[in-house]
């Protein structure tokens, strides 16, 4: 059978070495898998299966350094994983038996005790009993909280499972963010670096663990490695097994491009993610470090780490070129093994030389630093809204309104900071009313605290950029962090003074909101709250290296920036224990919150695309990081951002319809759970089209309201050098108001360190936080 597409260039940037106890591990392997009933009778492999797959190999070239005891016990790991694959797709996705899957998947937890003197049941089938042999060799010299880590990645790696079955059964292809978001749970990568920790010897501290730097590292790496896998195994799962869950046939799909051209794109995704595993590394770790005070032998283990998950990318390729499981030619370099991958022989160095030097400074990452920041774009121009739900307005807006001036001047927001906001700015900015149709049936206490939410949240998201970002005070960003924690106490212990307008605000807002919950929902509740200021720093760090955010990492953080985790609180808050806290984490409810979430925020960066990138020196806003990701023009990206949000709204509609219902069966849940989950539903229906409204009905991102709230405008391109794009509109002006002085030109760009011909060596690459 041909090959449907050429496999790409691919950007490999650490060579790979292979393990000296291959062939202990291959022996030992299968031995084991023989033992565990993988093999001869299993009706899912034969020994031809077991030893052209080569699991041993995969294990050696990913695990270069550990010894032959490890190597055997994590080629083991993946055996198992792999023929946990098949067996499942043999009994349940081939025959699309969700019941019996269901079934199936909820035998195995129990096979992974934290404790492990509780004992496991007696295995039924080749999976279960390699589990158990599987998790009593590999925890008993592990933590308590690395075997939590690791017994949820492999829950994870289980149990959506049957979110594949599930989009088989509905022949339902994902669109490009929800792919990416499941396939780490059932591509299993996450439970691959959890595995390096362990063949490392270096458990990565708790008390990072769970941090943003560590999380983007895990989620990158497992983005290179399902991305690089999807690329080889497109001929296998697509053609031969009828998958659905394919990044190349998601992209074929959702870009309406062809087969070639996809496989190239989902490259792209894959490099671009390999280099924001790189910028964290050197950006953000050193930071983190000094915050927790690391020790010296802490920090080399978590670079043990780090490395450990380099040489899984280079060794998981060069696997792939080899295992006739995939598509790589026909395997047949799996009969030769070189030292090292790549040509050999005189004069072949310089092409493994070049060929990295395009991945480290090709046209990617180039355009992603290369941005020219306070560029004229014109106005913003928006597509057509295809958002269904109608808004209802709380009949208490005209009081919120006149309630909402007088808090913020209580508190001191306005004319506090130069350049921030003033009374103009609130009135025209008109938070009451998102917050009216965000809560149609709200209470007048209820609208009035929400309002303030809004209100505080937008304002310290203007505040950021204009006292820490235009100087690159990152230290101070962090130090104003630091001190908005203290006025969210979780004992109800007095905080220290509020000094600032946006310290008032937030001490004010926290005791009004948290004075009736308890422990557990004050915990979730500033955790929404940690998530937003955090997500401001990181803004900060990359308006400081002048970069473009990788798509990925943006779109994971945008919902934190726009606060969709803290307004969508306020809504949980009335649920009480209604509904269980398993089934607010569900995989329904995450990707129904997610979905929402996305068609929201990028509504807004749709909106704000003139105001940010013109006005603001932006380089948060999607349609530029589209612009940047494909190298096109803004009616394409913007093109692009329109279809992404027309397919977030539409898995919204398909959770809502086809994935509920299935859960409130799965959890066994009884009518008022249900009916609690059905009004959350149309809670998020009147949170998107209460959003929408409000940037129909605020003065904040017309032109001309951009021109009496910030400075005056830059030079317009020459008429007709916009290309219209099909179905969009210009943003409409806003109503005449009086004009106001305009506020001082934003700072630009304060280089960091020297600059000149020659002097890029002696600059630090990005300042570091402290």
């Amino acid at each position: 059978m041909p090959q449907p597409f050429e496999l790409p260039d691919f950007y490999v940037p650490h060579p790979a070495t292979l393990n000296p106890h291959l062939d202990h591990a291959r022996v030992h392997t299968k031995q084991w898998a023989r033992g565990m009933g993988m093999v001869e009778g299993s009706g899912v492999w034969d020994e031809h299966d077991l030893d052209s797959h080569d699991y041993a190999l995969l294990c050696a070239y990913t695990h270069p350094d550990c010894s032959a005891e490890e190597l055997a016990l994590v080629t083991d790991w993946y055996v198992w994983v792999f023929f946990f694959d098949d067996h499942f797709l043999e009994l349940f996705k081939r025959t699309q038996d969700r019941k019996g899957g269901k079934a199936y998947l909820d035998r195995l937890p129990a096979f992974m005790p934290l404790d492990l003197s509780e004992g496991t049941p007696e295995p039924t089938n080749p999976v279960e009993a390699g589990l158990a042999d599987l998790w009593l060799r590999t925890v008993p010299s592990m933590s308590q909280a690395w075997r939590e880590r690791f017994r949820e990645s492999t829950e994870h790696l289980l149990n959506e499972s049957m979110w594949e079955l599930s989009n088989i059964n509905a022949g339902r292809i994902s669109n490009p963010v929800e792919y990416i978001e499941m396939r780490r749970k059932v591509g299993g990568a996450p439970w691959s670096a959890g595995l390096v920790e362990h063949a490392v010897g270096a458990e990565v501290p708790a008390v990072i663990a769970a941090s943003r730097p560590m999380r983007v590292l895990r989620d990158a790496f497992s983005d290179g490695v399902h991305l690089r896998n999807d690329l080889f195994s497109y001929q296998r799962e697509v053609e031969d097994e009828g998958e659905l869950s394919n990044g190349v046939l998601v992209l074929e799909t959702f870009l309406g491009c062809s087969t070639q051209e996809a496989a190239e794109r989902v490259n792209d995704l894959l490099t671009s993610r390999l280099h924001q595993f790189e910028n964290t590394v050197f950006a953000e770790l050193p930071g983190l470090f000094a915050e927790h005070g690391l020790d010296p032998a802490a920090c080399a283990g978590v670079m043990a780490y780090v490395k450990g998950l380099q040489d899984w990318q280079s060794g998981g390729h060069e696997w792939h070129m080899r295992s006739s499981r995939y598509m790589n030619g026909g395997g047949a370099a799996a009969e030769r093994i070189p030292d090292l991958p790549g040509p050999t022989g005189v004069g072949t160095g310089a092409a493994d030389v070049l060929k990295a030097l395009r991945g480290l400074v090709g046209p990617g990452r180039a355009r992603s630093l290369g941005h020219v920041p306070f560029r004229a774009v014109g106005p913003s121009v928006l597509p057509e809204f295809e958002l269904p739900y109608r808004t209802r307005l709380n009949p208490h807006l005209d009081t919120a309104r006149r309630n909402l001036l007088g808090w913020a001047d209580r508190v001191r927001m306005m004319d506090a900071v130069p350049g921030v906001w003033n009374a103009e700015k609130l009135a025209d900015y008109d938070l009451a009313l998102c917050a009216a149709g965000i809560h149609p049936d709200g209470t007048p206490e209820e609208l009035d605290l929400a309002a303030a939410w809004l209100a505080w949240g937008t304002y310290g998201d203007d505040y950021y950029p204009v006292v820490h970002g235009a100087t690159r005070d990152l230290a101070g960003a962090k130090g104003c962090n630091d001190r908005l924690l203290e006025f969210m106490p979780l004992d109800g212990a007095a905080t220290a003074v509020p000094l600032t307008g946006l310290e008032r605000g937030l001490a004010d807002l926290w005791e009004r909101t948290t004075a009736t919950m308890d422990d557990i929902g004050r915990r979730r509740f500033r955790a929404s709250v940690e998530k937003m200021l955090e997500s401001w720093l990181w803004e900060l760090l990359n308006q400081a290296q002048n970069r473009i955010p990788d798509p990925v990492d943006y779109l994971e953080m945008r919902r934190f920036t726009f606060g969709s985790d803290l307004t969508m609180g306020l809504s949980r808050i009335g649920h009480g224990r209604r509904v269980p806290d398993e089934v607010h984490r569900s995989g329904p409810v995450q990707a129904l919150e997610n979905s929402a979430s996305d068609y929201a925020m990028l509504m807004n960066d749709v909106f704000s695309y003139q105001k940010e990138v013109e006005y603001e020196g932006e380089v948060h806003n999607l349609v530029l990081v589209v612009q940047s990701f494909f190298d096109c023009d803004h009616p394409t990206a913007l093109g692009i951002v329109h279809d992404l949000m027309n397919s977030r709204l539409s898995q919204f509609q398909h959770v809502a319809a086809n994935e509920l219902p299935l859960l409130y069966d799965d959890f066994e849940l009884d009518a008022e759970a249900r009916a609690t989950l059905d009004g959350y539903v149309v809670e998020l229906q009147d949170w998107m089209a209460g959003i929408l409204t409000w940037h129909r009905g605020c003065r904040r991102y017309a032109e001309p309201d951009l021109v009496r709230h910030h400075r005056p405008a830059l030079p317009q391109p020459p008429a007709g050098s916009a290309v219209p794009v099909p179905g969009a509109v210009p943003l409409p002006a806003a109503a005449t108001r009086v004009e106001a002085p305009p506020s001082r030109p934003a700072a630009p760009p304060v280089p960091l360190g020297p600059t000149g011909l020659g002097t890029s060596g002696v600059r630090p690459p990005v300042p570091v936080l402290r």
